[in-house]
């Protein structure tokens, strides 16, 4: 199962065989944002607070395109003689 913080590499699309860490999970839709991947571009309008412009920023991959890492276990300590 792949959860907020994990490293994942991309299995298919414009991002294949590229790796990122995993910021966001939908798990309704079955969807993750693996940051620095599908990288946007969202226009954006501008207000009093926040300049507009054009912003580019990750958008959501589909899980089954995910292929998780294998995590290093932590290997056991070794007794103090």
């Amino acid at each position: 199962m792949i959860k907020k913080g994990d490293k994942v590499k991309i299995l298919t699309g414009k991002d294949k065989k590229k790796e990122g860490e995993v910021i966001e999970i939908d798990r309704k839709k079955n969807r993750a944002k693996v940051k620095g991947i599908n990288m946007v571009k969202k226009h954006l309008k501008a207000t009093k607070e926040k300049k507009g412009g054009i912003v580019s920023k990750e958008n959501f991959v589909n899980i089954s395109n995910l292929l998780l890492f294998k995590k290093e276990k932590n290997k056991p300590k070794e007794a103090k003689k």
